[in-house]
């Protein structure tokens, strides 16, 4: 599905200091007001985007991208263009996948097909299913159930004796990203990896187009690369002649997998568990009640080949809002940047490579990054941001009605899915002294519900990691049975994701009233302290992790941190605190190299490993010293 847009503001030049003849909060009313909301076109924009498979560098996401264009410069916005950039796409050759039961047994060979179960015309154009820069070749073996493929997953079988080594893996989606599965697999032994929907996480007793639910035979598809952008421009732009590395080189980087990988449909998948003896998996690796008992092997013979080659509406819908407000005669304090990004599934080749382009003029003048990825499959409000945004995406939600219950804001229904007991609000905040321990600010459990931006998996990756801007992702969307599939289509979110699409217009409420919050204020409107809050947070969690450990000292964090409370500052180098854990791609670490650090301590329990702790806990302290140095404002 095209669905990953993106904006963010920009500091300018006097010019736009100038005020508007009518005052910014009403432009900002009129922006979440009715008379601008639209859900047929965000319906419209959908439908036209979705209408053909339109995998990266094909001549459908060219058709898909101008329409983008067209649109944008529909609404007002001229200065419209679109940037290409020369990458290194993988795309499948080849793949075949047989099963041997036994010995006595003929193989047996899967289609690695997904069946057309709605009418759709163009279910010929769909990719045949392949997992973006696996690894070609050959891998043949003992089949080894591994759960969902984690670093405890592979622990427990080596605790009853599994040998995965010389093995193709078998594990479920879900829990962590699907290169990581084929990365903890190869650090185990194996050869192999095969990675299919488990019907317990994604399936039902109906499904597509019946029901939500994936179809026994549909198919996750998406990238291993667990690095940012272009493999072959590691830091660099890819533009046309310029400087690329060899695959060789590639593949020492540790970025990309160094066994075979290939999706499989739930079908195929218990197809090959029906074959797998051994030891019976233990009850949290097991499907659903009453179905097929699990074991973990290995038994059974599975040899898989895959050769390959290297080679969203929401935004519509803002644009056409701020196209209206501009003829009504509101203009922007800073400049606005609307940005689709192509790519994203290979992984965020578009935003990577743009920000590697415009690293120095983004760093030293953006001011924050909204990002909206899959934008809608729930009811249910979801946000993530760099601390400093918090307070901006929950006034932004106390402005818009819930989308299915208009007697509700979006705040109020997600402050009452936290069942929180007794919150106090802001105005009874300022009318007492102190609160009791059931008694919490309401705004802090909304904090608690925003998640944090360390991770990789959407295009704000390159913004923080790489530049350190601000940024915040909002969605009604955790995740959906299709996701990834060739039933992840318009007929889907019609019927099940977003009937009326009044969700879609929402999001493009919440994130478009943050970025004209951003766009027009004269002092830019962040949360600083919320950072030192978040910071003193993880630290304790950290010395719960070292306890009993003498030789390590948390004091200078703790010093470096109360100097930042004190100060109340932005802390421009965030990409230091928040990051991916080595282990989980997806997964937002606070801390991430002390972390990793004292997991790998935990377990080689040497000195020269606790060591590493120290030197990463000195790391970070030293980085939230700078930042409390920037808002004191003093060289040293």
């Amino acid at each position: 599905m095209f669905k990953t847009a993106a904006l963010f503001a920009i500091a300018t030049s006097l010019a736009f200091l100038i005020l508007s003849p009518v005052p910014k909060p009403t432009y900002h009313s009129l922006f979440v007001s009715p008379s601008l909301s639209d859900n047929a076109s965000i319906s419209h924009h959908l439908r036209t985007l979705t209408r053909r498979p339109h995998i990266a560098g094909s001549a459908a996401n060219a058709a898909a991208a101008l329409h983008v264009l067209s649109a944008f410069t529909s609404s007002g916005v001229t200065s419209s263009r679109l940037v290409s950039f020369k990458t290194a796409l993988s795309l499948p050759v080849s793949r075949t996948l047989t099963l041997t039961p036994s010995p006595s047994d003929p193989p047996i060979e899967f289609s690695l097909r997904q069946e057309n179960h709605g009418e759709n015309p163009y279910a010929d154009e769909v990719a045949p299913t392949f997992h973006a820069y696996a690894k070609s070749g050959a891998a043949a073996g003992p089949v080894v159930y591994a759960n969902y493929g984690r670093v405890e997953d592979f622990a427990a079988l080596r605790e009853i004796g599994v040998n995965v080594s010389g093995s193709v893996v078998l594990a479920r989606y879900g829990e962590i990203f699907r290169g990581d599965i084929v990365r903890n697999a190869h650090a185990a032994g194996a050869v192999g990896v095969l990675v299919y929907t488990d019907k317990k996480d994604y399936g039902g007793e109906r499904w597509f187009p019946a029901e939500r639910w994936m179809p026994p035979s549909g198919v996750q598809v998406g990238s291993v690369y667990s690095g940012l952008g272009d493999p072959t421009t590691p830091g660099w732009p890819s533009t046309e002649g310029c400087e690329r590395i060899s695959e060789e080189e590639i593949e020492m980087g540790g970025e990309v997998p160094l066994i075979p990988s290939l999706p499989v449909s739930g079908a195929d998948g218990e197809g090959i568990l029906r074959s797998v003896g051994g030891h019976m998996a233990r009850d949290d690796w097991q499907g659903n009640e009453g179905g097929l008992v699990y074991r973990v092997g290995p038994v059974s013979e599975s040899c898989l080949t895959s050769s390959d080659a290297i080679k969203e509406a929401e935004s519509e819908k803002f644009v056409e809002r701020l196209g209206k407000l501009q003829k009504r005669g509101w203009k922007p304090r800073r400049t606005i940047l609307l940005c689709n990004w192509d790519a994203e599934e290979y992984g965020l080749l578009g935003s990577t490579e743009w920000v590697e382009e415009n690293r120095e003029l983004l760093a030293s003048r953006a001011v924050a990054y909204l990002n909206v990825d899959c934008a809608v499959s729930e009811p249910r409000f979801y946000a993530s941001a760099t601390p400093q945004l918090d307070e901006l995406l929950i006034q932004a939600t106390k402005q818009v009605k819930h989308p299915d219950n208009s007697s509700q804001t979006i705040y109020e229904s997600w402050l009452g899915s936290t069942n929180p007991g007794k919150c106090v609000r802001s105005g009874e905040i300022r009318q007492q002294r102190s609160l009791t321990r059931s008694e919490v600010p309401c705004d802090w459990v909304m904090s608690g519900l925003i998640g944090r931006l360390g991770g990789g998996g959407s295009d704000f990756a390159a913004f923080v990691q790489h530049i350190g801007v601000p940024a915040a992702m909002m969605s009604f969307d955790n995740g959906y049975p299709v996701y990834h599939s060739m039933y992840d289509d318009f007929t889907w979110m019609e019927k099940f994701g977003d009937p009326m699409f009044q969700r879609h217009v929402a999001v493009a409420s919440v994130w478009g009233l943050v970025a004209l919050w951003l766009a027009d204020a004269e002092v830019l409107p962040f949360n600083y302290l919320s950072y030192a809050e978040e910071l003193l947070k993880y630290t304790n969690e950290v010395e719960n992790e070292i306890t009993g450990n003498e030789d390590i000292s948390l004091s200078p964090l703790f010093k470096s941190i109360e100097e930042l409370r004190k100060a109340a500052t932005k802390i421009n180098r965030q990409r230091e605190i928040y990051g991916p854990s080595k282990y989980n791609d997806y997964g937002s670490k606070f801390f991430p190299g002390i972390d990793d650090a004292i997991e790998i301590a935990k377990k080689s329990n040497t000195e020269e490993s606790w060591k590493l702790v120290q030197h990463e806990i000195w790391r970070v302290a030293r980085a939230v010293k700078q930042a409390s140095q920037v808002l004191n404002g003093v060289v040293t």
